[in-house]
């Protein structure tokens, strides 16, 4: 067999199932279809609501903001993931492993093509990790403050937005060598809570997850109904200030506030019935979740003009519904309510996202493509717990030094680029196996749909700054040096060749 040929091997979709009940690498079925749609709507509603929306709606240095035509930017990014969901949800039903669009494209795409997209979802799930626990600290700050508990604020900002905005918070902090000694500690404090919870079991892992989100919904409900008599239909206008322009740029941005659905399809191996609970939990949160941000974006901009959001400091952007609540002298009880609310919010994403990470990990290492203790499962949680606790780790680290946008654009690209692929292995797998059964279907036939989400792919990824694109370059170079060096002499389907599809 031609090194091309190896390449673009693939694992037959039989063989990635059977995997599932090896003895040693089997997960624990324990949710039903509320579990999943819980976890869809936590990972959902979060930091894209809470922090991303401050951005998309001002704009910054790169890009235009949408202004009150956030409400816009919203739909036009529902209709982009909502093509790609329908895509996710047939193969999630079809194919309930756990590893996500990485084993999707293991089974269409071939070898290479899936650990290009395993690689690049460690950006979609560790990096926007990232993203979540620096925010989440942002309001879990501001949630303090109301309390009157303050910290230095040297220990309470990243590295980066303090050396280039906020120089006295530099001058404050204790110096090493002449070196100013900033870190995020709240975020890393999350990160080491949530990695505790995950490591001790799916079931209650989804429980708390759960109760999570029935406290963050009923914030958000709060902040709509207190929020109403402080609207200021003037706001609203101009309701497009930058035109077209500024509308996509925005939908780029709050892209981020969407990508928790996929994260779901990472739990099909531990559904008890995937094939009816994956499309449910897929679909139905994307659906729940529009309706609530279209609701949100329009009180958001009816607080505040787009004039003074501009004015404002991409810190105080990363928590942007309490920056509005201030800018309307709204009393302090109900921001503190809300940053509260957030606080949940975060919380839940971190959950889902941190829940996401080690699942992938867990399905290259099995496959050969990592070492093997990336697969390994606690005798007795029945969870991945080392690729866990590494995730943990590298999260934590990171949100000690990293700023907020930065992460949210490099998380933006690498999910868009996992969903176009997702959207053509759909076709492929069309058309290579007509008869497979199906839990559910992407309606319209086997083409319309799916090349439509393809497209609203690429055409969104065109309005990230170009220093995403570079960096995520950068990134995927890195990985194909790592799949070289390990993953291609390593591959089981390289020992194992009864395994791979037709």
């Amino acid at each position: 067999m031609s090194v091309v040929s190896q390449l673009l091997r693939r694992k037959s979709l039989d063989a990635l199932v059977a995997e599932t009940e090896e003895p040693g690498h089997r997960l624990k079925r324990a949710l039903g279809p509320w579990n999943v749609v819980a976890l869809g709507v936590g990972a959902i509603i979060g930091a894209g609501i809470f922090a991303t929306i401050g951005t998309a709606a001002a704009g910054d240095a790169s890009r235009p903001g949408a202004g009150p035509a956030l409400i816009l930017s919203f739909v036009l990014t529902a209709a982009v993931c909502g093509f790609t969901a329908l895509c996710y949800a047939e193969f999630a039903s079809m194919v309930p492993v756990a590893g996500s669009a990485y084993t999707y494209s293991y089974g269409t795409l071939g070898e290479l093509v899936a650990w290009i997209i395993g690689w690049d979802l460690m950006i979609e799930y560790a990096i926007g990790n990232v993203a979540v626990a620096i925010s989440w600290a942002n309001y879990f700050n501001t949630f303090l403050e109301g309390f009157g508990i303050r910290i230095p604020a040297w220990l309470a900002v990243d590295y980066q937005t303090a050396l280039s905005k906020m120089p006295n918070v530099v001058a404050a902090a204790p110096h090493v060598f002449g070196i100013p000694i900033i870190l995020n500690i709240f975020a890393v404090m999350i990160v080491t809570i949530i990695t505790i919870v995950l490591v001790w079991g799916i079931k209650e892992s989804a429980n708390f997850n759960f109760w999570m989100v029935v406290t963050k919904l009923l914030v958000l409900g709060f902040f709509v109904i207190v929020c109403f008599k402080y609207v200021k239909p003037a706001n609203w206008h101009p309701f497009a200030p930058n035109g077209f322009q500024g509308i996509a740029s925005g939908a780029a941005i709050v892209f981020f506030a969407y990508i928790g659905f996929d994260a779901v399809s990472t739990v099909a191996e531990e559904c008890r019935n995937p094939k009816r609970d994956m499309p449910i939990g897929i679909i139905g949160s994307l659906i729940l979740c529009t309706v609530i941000y279209a609701i949100i974006a329009a009180v958001f901009t009816g607080l505040i003009p787009y004039s003074a959001l501009t004015r404002t400091l991409s810190t105080e952007q990363a928590e942007p519904l309490t920056l509005a609540m201030r800018f309307a002298a709204m009393p302090n009880w109900m921001v503190g309510v809300v940053a509260f609310g957030s606080v949940v919010a975060h919380t839940a994403v971190l959950l889902v996202f941190q829940m996401g990470q080690p699942r992938i990990f867990f399905a290259m290492s099995r496959d050969g493509l990592l070492p093997p203790w990336f697969a390994k499962v606690h005798p007795r949680f029945k969870t991945p717990h080392v690729a866990t606790i590494i995730t943990g780790v590298f999260v934590g680290i990171a949100s000690l030094f990293s700023s907020l946008d930065e992460m949210v654009n490099l998380t933006n690209i690498g999910t868009l680029f996992a969903f176009l692929l997702v959207c053509i292995g759909i076709i492929i797998l069309r058309v290579r196996e007509p008869n497979r059964e199906r839990g559910f279907r992407v309606p319209g036939g086997t083409w319309m749909l799916p090349l439509m989400g393809a497209a609203s792919c690429v055409f969104l990824a065109r309005y990230l700054p170009r220093e995403s694109w570079w960096r995520f370059g950068i990134w995927l170079a890195i990985g194909i040096v790592v799949y070289f060096f390990y993953g291609y002499k390593h591959s089981r389907l390289r020992a194992h060749p009864e395994e791979r599809g037709r």
